[in-house]
């Protein structure tokens, strides 16, 4: 395994092994190990992982597919392969300390993992396309959400998983506290021996305000590492995979018990060391903003398309909410997007909402409202079109 450069394979069983992998690397500090999933990772995120974080391109086999393919009414994008990536992606970051795994590890769990299971809880993907048809039978025999399945390791993963995710909110290494997602929550985690209360209180990943108390048992210096998403610094994905079309500069506010406070990112993180005491308050603000999405040239099936997103959020245009033929809409590279809070099978959501063009016929362009949702809450309403890439003027 340590002469493997890429990936390849059956998705599920492929992120499995790397995550055993990673584990052997971190137990028994062996380079070879490290050499090669390092490589594994490189291959993975910068040739063969989906907008949404999936992965898996073929049907055939479940399995990855050639560098840069990557289809997207065929996409396999196994819900499984997605929780198999963040697996991987935390134990690299266990061994690493390094944000970028959990830019991974966020996107997936946003779109591509959450994606795999219906608002109600009761029905299911297998595979996770980024396109349909509504004819197409993508899902064991479905063109929507089903049930159950014949081998149902997707539904079971997803109730083995969901659990675990306040496993990946916080970190301690020595006398650093790492805050690697932002939900509303209360901690209690050990630094150096020292009971620290942590409570976060936020409506991320629908808005960017965050604030979080620090309440340690006694008084102690210690350092907060503070992530700081990839999409708030206008990286898209830690490569060159795909990049943002629109770089506006917004400002990342952080405020420590309501005085600014000014730290240059390092390495993802901004860090603050100090006495914390208890009640101590740190807010954060990320900007948040419509961004575009292209894709690496070397990505054939989304030549000159371009993709929406919201925050963490991919976002996709379902039938339900425009009309057929969604294939047609051109997106023109300079748009006003509009954000709108609306409901959705009682889920509150930020809808976006722009004017494209489709074509009317081989001479004419029609100028229309196009309305998008986070891609996670497709095909919960119902079997018709959708689309996460569009063209591009």
């Amino acid at each position: 395994v340590v002469m493997q450069d890429e990936v390849v394979g059956h998705a599920v069983r492929a992120v499995y092994m790397y995550a055993g992998m990673t584990d052997i690397a971190a137990i028994y500090r062996d380079a070879d190990y490290l050499n090669a999933v390092n490589n594994l990772w490189k291959n993975m995120v910068n040739k063969k992982m989906y907008i949404t974080g999936g992965i898996g391109a073929r049907h055939e086999g479940e399995s990855f597919g050639d560098n840069y393919e990557l289809p997207n009414i065929s996409a396999y994008s196994e819900t499984c392969a997605a929780i198999g990536s963040v697996y991987w992606n935390h134990r690299l970051f266990l061994l690493t300390g390094k944000s970028k795994y959990y830019d991974v590890i966020e996107r997936t769990l946003y779109n591509a993992l959450i994606a795999g299971i219906s608002v109600d809880g009761n029905n299911f993907f297998y595979p996770n396309p980024l396109e349909s048809d509504g004819k197409y039978t993508f899902n064991m025999g479905s063109c929507t959400r089903q049930h159950w399945f014949d081998c149902s390791c997707c539904p079971t993963n997803l109730i083995r998983f969901i659990p675990s995710v306040p496993g990946l909110v916080y970190a301690v290494n020595k006398d650093s506290l790492y805050i690697n997602l932002y939900m509303s929550n209360n901690a209690k985690i050990m630094v150096e021996n020292t009971s620290v209360n942590v409570n976060q209180e936020t409506n991320y990943p629908w808005q960017g305000n965050i604030k979080i108390n620090i309440s340690p048992e006694k008084k102690k210096i210690f350092t907060i590492k503070l992530r700081i998403p990839g999409w708030a610094q206008n990286i898209a994905v830690p490569g060159d995979l795909y990049y943002y079309l629109n770089n506006d500069e917004y400002k990342i506010e952080v405020k420590v018990n309501g005085e600014e406070y000014f730290k240059s990112i390092q390495d993802g993180y901004i860090e603050i060391t100090k006495k914390w005491n208890i009640k101590d308050e740190i807010e954060i603000t990320f900007p948040f903003y419509v961004k575009q999405v292209i894709a690496n040239e070397k990505v054939e099936e989304v030549a000159n398309q371009v993709a929406i997103e919201y925050g963490p959020f991919v976002y996709c245009a379902e039938e339900i909410d425009n009309f057929e033929k969604l294939s047609q809409v051109i997106i023109p590279d300079k748009i006003q997007y509009a954000i709108e809070k609306k409901t959705i099978i009682s889920n509150p959501i930020n809808f976006v909402k722009c004017m494209v063009y489709t074509r009317a016929s081989d001479t004419e362009m029609k100028e229309t409202q196009l309305n998008l949702i986070p891609y996670y809450l497709w095909s919960n309403r119902g079997v018709g079109e959708m689309s996460v890439w569009f063209k591009r003027d």
